[in-house]
Formats: structure tokens, C-alpha cells, sequence
């Protein structure tokens, strides 16, 4: 999650694939620990611009951090499924909203099943992957149902270096663009300004992959 929106980040992640180059779920409950709230309550800009005109039906939050995008998916009638690493935040999302139309889950998704199939949407908001990892990233992919959205929103690339980290290291949007192939539609693909900066100013623009797989 970015400092002023409640997605994940890659150097300030509400939720992060385990591995060499991304702490586990130890160290985030650890880091969740450390605050009362780790991140604002505000939902993701990106989100509101590609999701508000899209028929609600279920959806999977990935790296959904204290909840703030599972809230407002599930104000607007979605059917949600929050997925994060870190059990602190997954027991904080849940105390804060506890309503059935929001299925909390903690999971690392790098060693864990995606928690269903055939979802209308599937949200990574700054969620890092790493290139190396395909077989993570295809899963995601795949929990996409027919005629359902895809939504993948990343720092741009001199973002991603102001936290410390290599972009090559990590599937970006146009990556995961390219493994789409045959019976996805392109929505929205574009580098875009977030209104807000975040990251101490670092952060200022998003990379949005917005796609809808044929049904």
C-alpha cells in the first residue's frame, strides 16, 4: 500500500509476495504491528476510474492491506475476496468491517492456491511479482472468468526506484499486457498522474493495465 491510497507497494507494501527480495508474512504482521493504521482509508484512485461503471458481481482484492479497496468494492455491490500476507492486517480489516459480502483471507499467494476461479474482477494495486515467479503471475491470470476485468496498477518505473528497487526485477503492467494474448480486450493502458503524490513525492504517476477477457 502507498503511503496515501490503500494499495499495496513495493517498498511499502500492505502486502508482498514472500521470497529473496520481499519480506514475509512474519515481517509484515511485524510491520503492521508497529502503527494502529499503517495506511489511510482511502480507496485507490485508480480503482474508483476503472471499476465505478463496471455491473458489481465477485471480486479478488490482491494485497488488500487494511481493506480500504475491499470497502468500497463492497459499498458498490461487489461480492468481495480480500486476500493479504499478513494476518495483523487481515484481523484489522475484519474488525474494522465485518460484513458478509467481504471474505477476508490471509495468504501468500506465491505458495497458496488462488482462493477461486471465475471472478468479474481481480485487482492488483501495486502488488510486486517477480519476474521470475510466472507460475504466480499465471494464476492470478486465470482467476479472471470469462467476461470478467482484470485491473493491475504499478508505480512507474522511476517510482519503483525511488523505493530502493530495480523495475526489471518485477512483472509490470506492460509484461503482464503481453501474456494476455488472444481473448483479452485492452481497456486502459497508460502512465497516468495519481493527483496525489505519495512516497515522500516519489510516487506521482501510475501505470494502469486495465483488460476484460472475452466471454
Amino acid at each position: 500500500m502507498s503511503e496515501s491510497t490503500s494499495g499495496s507497494d513495493f517498498d511499502d507494501a500492505g502486502s508482498a509476495a514472500s521470497g529473496s527480495d520481499f519480506d514475509g508474512a512474519a515481517e509484515w504482521d511485524e510491520r503492521y504491528r508497529s502503527a494502529d493504521r499503517l495506511w489511510t482509508a482511502d480507496v485507490n484512485p485508480a480503482l474508483i476510474a476503472e471499476v465505478s461503471d463496471l455491473t458489481p458481481g465477485t471480486a479478488l482484492d490482491v494485497g488488500s492491506g487494511e481493506g480500504a479497496d475491499a470497502r468500497w468494492l463492497a459499498d458498490r455491490g461487489w461480492q468481495v475476496t480480500a486476500v493479504d500476507i499478513s494476518q495483523v492486517a487481515i484481523d484489522r480489516a475484519r474488525e474494522t468491517d465485518a460484513r458478509e459480502s467481504i471474505t477476508w483471507l490471509q495468504a501468500d499467494l506465491t505458495g497458496a492456491e488462488v482462493p477461486g476461479i471465475g471472478f468479474g474482477l481481480v485487482s492488483l494495486q501495486y502488488f510486486p511479482v517477480a519476474r521470475s515467479d510466472d507460475r504466480t503471475m499465471q494464476k492470478i491470470l486465470d482467476a479472471v472468468g470469462p467476461g470478467g476485468h482484470l485491473l493491475v496498477v504499478s508505480h512507474e518505473a522511476e517510482g519503483i526506484r525511488a523505493h530502493g528497487r530495480n523495475p526489471d526485477d518485477y512483472f509490470q503492467p506492460a509484461d503482464i499486457a503481453a501474456l494476455l494474448g488472444d481473448g483479452w480486450t485492452t481497456v486502459t493502458d497508460e502512465t497516468r498522474e495519481r493527483g496525489v503524490a505519495a512516497g515522500g513525492g516519489a510516487h506521482t504517476h501510475d501505470v494502469v493495465l486495465h483488460a476484460r477477457r472475452e466471454s
